[in-house]
């Protein structure tokens, strides 16, 4: 993987302006490369410049700059590290052809080739962001030096070929060649491709051509879905086109569900790339169907934001995602049924942010262009801090600013730089220009610190008045960190007072919502009110910004008792963060948030919420902030909620909520009696049926119980065949309490033949680490820190944060703490592992304290 540095971009983009790319691939020549052939045209500012462009063959063929072929012999030192240089260029136009073989990649990078094993089709498709094009054709790989691309290829005649522009047949077809519309000026790290015998279905639209794409083999699950897909992308096409006077800059919208992707999406113009799992072949919540509505808006939203307007440096991503993060929740909420979009982001996504900004590892949304010296640096920062809290702080914004000169500010910036590139600086310059709002002062305190504020309330009650002291605390996480906030941060807020319904005694009612100015000039801020003190005071009611939010003692009680009660699902969504928080900061015992839980979320009907909550008590608190002994206790608790949900729901009323359930029981299982039963029924009493997902996950628990072996996981596997099949086999053998499955999945994991994809690393390390198997596994915890050290350097980030994320021991101990800062302090740790360790180890710290707390049950939490 060739690094570069922002310092190596800007000399670059100083001496050089690229015209075009002429590319040829050449896509059958065998399943291990493909050709290559890239022509560049560009000029060179100054006499004698020496540059380079990237490039990472299998075999460099030749090289020819300007009718003169370079020495290959001579370059070859520098091509091992990705480079291929270009000396003493003469001022003016250069043209240089490069031709090789590239490898077909299987960690979804470069050009990925997957071979569907339900019908032994082969697809291809290309991920080149961020620095991966030299992995597909050879390239000036930064994002301010964007070209026209002109695309050509070679395919089986039996292919279909997508691309950044629209797709044509040449010549005969039995040839298979395509040729590609050539693009509007984009950068390299959005050249996209995807190539074979695709399934598609197509309609037109606003003067262009939608198309919808997925390998044969889900074929029949696309047709179900596709007036739900193409519905959404038109309902979001029409509503950018509301809001944004540039119209979408591209000549078609195709979305292409790919196989063993590893992002969700990807933002290419023209052919938008997601993971095919967004192509449901079993039961899915409507939950989550939002999030791939969500994702789909997300996505759209790029073509304006990263695509016509690209970031000058990787320092600005949050250019890109915070905002279509924003934009795509926001016009979700505005166009579609999914009405209840924030309730989502409240508890889910944001969390994302919040856990990202209270650890070391945390940045600034907009950190400084030192903070991002190179690319390997910015790799990194494709997080909850650029996705999350930065499309909260951009919600702040807009409460803050307005949102008719905030899109005014933003159509403005898109006019003044379409098809080029911009900075913070330029976006700002952009916003205060049509605003009497200090926006620069704006964006220093909330874009440039690190941190999460904290918002207490201290309520006073005095005869018939009463009053709300609102301390305003700075994230003191995150200090090591450059950047972090000395002061809090402006925050405009609603504050919901909330009372019990007299005829309803577990209902609220809201009394009045009241605007709040928080400057963060001071630490406090007082409030005063007539008549008795609420029952309920809620602060950031409605989630407009980003803090953690505290609950007086008074309000506690009333949310313990009464949580269920709040009307609005993004007010319950804030309660519950809330009570989350104090979990991880250890003013709250865990047991606790399981008593709401079980108290509570049986009678919870958005299912975003339900989701939420049970993910964070199945996984955090049960398996990491409660000690071992009290484990099987959580999961009883955890699990007797899920009946509650599925008693409520036998009438079908709410098959989400009662899908949602489901999951989390078969999780929570402590006995295999009851899900065996399901099993050999193949359905869940009452509904719903075992879909092959619903199969699989009933065999991973009962693998992880030591109920079944290998023979009924191949049974399984002869059942469904299918790739998602393949990975739930792996992941169940690996679950298995066994020493020779143990030492099968570990060499899997491990092992110098480095044959597993992207999506089979990540089944079987899911497997291999559970709770209830730590005796078994005591052997390899030392060994886990050096072996993922390793296969990192082999096999690169993708399966460096797959064996650092999915495959990180589950053991909650001093000892895996010691191991992993052990490891941290090597000096040849691939950046994306050691981010993704650190991140690890900072959440055990984190659980291992409120392991040590010791709760004062006589208090008022």
């Amino acid at each position: 993987m060739s690094v570069l540095t922002r310092e190596e971009a800007q000399t670059r983009a100083h001496l050089i302006e690229v015209h075009r790319y002429t590319i040829d691939l050449d896509l059958t020549r065998g399943d291990e490369l493909f050709g290559s052939t890239t022509t560049l045209r560009f000029t060179a500012r100054e006499a004698g410049a020496d540059t380079f462009v990237e490039l990472n063959p299998a075999v460099l063929h030749r090289a020819v700059l300007d009718g003169q072929q370079l020495d290959l012999t001579a370059v070859a030192a520098s091509l091992a590290d990705g480079r291929l240089p270009l000396t003493g260029l003469a001022a003016g136009e250069h043209e240089l052809r490069v031709e090789t073989d590239m490898r077909y990649s299987h960690t979804g990078e470069g050009m990925h080739r997957f071979t569907d094993p339900a019908d032994g089709e082969t697809y291809l498709y290309t991920m080149c962001c961020m620095a991966d094009a030299d992995d597909v054709f050879a390239a000036f790989d930064q994002p301010d030096l964007k070209a026209v691309f002109d695309v050509r290829v070679t395919a089986p005649p039996e292919w279909t070929v997508l691309g950044n522009g629209t797709a044509t047949r040449v010549g005969d077809p039995a040839d298979g060649r395509w040729e590609l519309a050539a693009t509007p000026p984009i950068s390299t790290y959005l050249v996209a491709l995807a190539a074979g015998p695709y399934h598609s279905v197509r309609t037109e639209h606003a003067g262009l051509t939608f198309g919808l794409h997925v390998r044969r083999s889900l074929a029949p699950h696309l047709e179900d879905d596709a007036e739900e897909l193409f519905d959404i992308t038109r309902r979001c096409f029409d509503r950018y086109h509301e809001i944004f006077e540039e119209p979408y800059p591209f000549d078609s919208y195709d979305q292409a569900f790919v196989p063993e992707f590893n992002s969700g999406a990807m933002e290419n113009p023209g052919l938008v790339t997601f993971r095919d799992e967004f192509i449901y072949r079993s039961a899915v919540t409507d939950a989550e169907r939002q999030t791939r509505a969500m994702v789909i808006a997300h996505e759209m939203a790029h073509m304006w934001f990263g695509d016509l307007v690209t970031m000058t440096w990787w320092d600005d991503i949050w250019l890109n995602e915070s905002f279509a993060e924003y934009m795509g929740y926001q016009v979700l909420t505005e166009t579609t049924r999914y009405t209840d979009t924030w309730a989502d982001f409240g508890v889910r996504r944001k969390n994302w942010g919040y856990d990202a900004d209270q650890r070391p590892s945390t940045h600034p949304v907009a950190p400084t262009p030192d903070q991002v010296p190179d690319t390997a640096a910015a790799r990194l920062n494709f997080d909850g801090i650029s996705y999350a809290k930065g499309a909260s702080a951009l919600r702040q914004l807009v409460t803050w600013l307005g949102e008719k000169d905030f899109l005014v500010g933003i159509n403005r910036h898109f006019a003044r730089h379409r098809f080029g590139n911009a900075t913070l600086a330029d976006f700002l310059d952009s916003l205060a220009h049509g605003s009497d709002r200090d926006v620069h002062a704006w964006a220093d305190r909330w874009l440039r610190t690190t941190g999460v504020d904290t918002l207490t309330p201290v309520v006073t009650a005095q005869g018939d008045r009463w009053t709300a002291e609102i301390r305003h605390d700075a994230g003191a996480e995150g200090a090591g960190a450059e950047g972090a906030a000395a002061t809090p941060r402006p925050h405009r807020i609603a504050i919901g007072l909330y009372d019990h319904e007299p005829a309803a005694a577990h209902q609220l009612v809201l009394r009045q919502r009241v605007e709040a100015e928080l400057s963060g000039a001071e630490p406090t801020l007082t409030l005063s009110f007539s008549g008795p003190r609420p029952d309920l005071l809620l602060l950031n009611d409605g989630d407009l910004s980003y803090a953690k939010v505290r609950l007086d003692p008074g309000s506690w009680k009333t949310v313990v008792r009464s949580l269920s009660g709040l009307p609005d699902a993004v007010s319950r969504a804030v309660v519950w963060n809330a009570a989350r928080d104090m979990v991880r900061d250890g003013e709250l015992p865990p047991t606790d948030y399981l008593d709401a839980v079980r108290a509570h979320l049986p009678r919870e009907t958005d299912i975003a919420i339900v989701q939420g909550v049970l993910a964070f008590a199945r996984t955090q608190i049960a398996d990491r902030y409660l000690p071992a002994d009290q484990r099987p206790a959580a999961l009883t608790t955890i699990g007797d909620t899920c009946r509650d949900l599925l008693r409520r729901t036998e009438d079908n009323s709410g098959p989400g909520l009662r899908l949602a359930a489901v999951r989390t029981y078969i999780d929570s299982a402590t006995a295999p009696a009851g899900l065996s039963d399901w099993l050999d029924g193949d359905t869940v009493p009452g509904g719903p049926a075992l879909d092959p997902e619903l199969r699989w996950q009933i065999l991973g628990r009962l693998a992880v119980l030591g109920a079944i072996g290998p023979a009924e996981i191949d049974a399984e596997l002869a059942r469904d065949s299918s790739a998602t099949g393949q990975e739930g086999a792996a992941r169940c053998r690996a679950a298995l309490p066994d020493p020779e499955a143990k030492r099968a999945a570990w060499e899997a994991l491990f092992g110098t033949a480095d044959e597993g994809s992207n999506y089979l690393v990540t089944a079987i390390a899911t497997g291999f680490w559970q709770p209830e198997h730590h005796a078994l596994l005591a052997d390899y915890l030392p060994r886990y820190f050096p072996a993922a050290a390793e296969v990192a350097a082999r096999r690169g980030p993708a399966i460096a944060d797959a064996v650092a994320r999915s495959g990180f021991p589950s053991t909650v101990d001093e000892l895996t703490l010691e191991l992993g800062e052990e490891c941290l302090r090597r000096d040849d740790l691939l950046p994306a592992l050691h981010r993704r360790l650190a991140d690890q180890l900072d959440d055990l710290r984190r659980a291992l304290r409120v392991h040590r707390t010791r709760w004062d049950r006589g208090s008022d939490t």
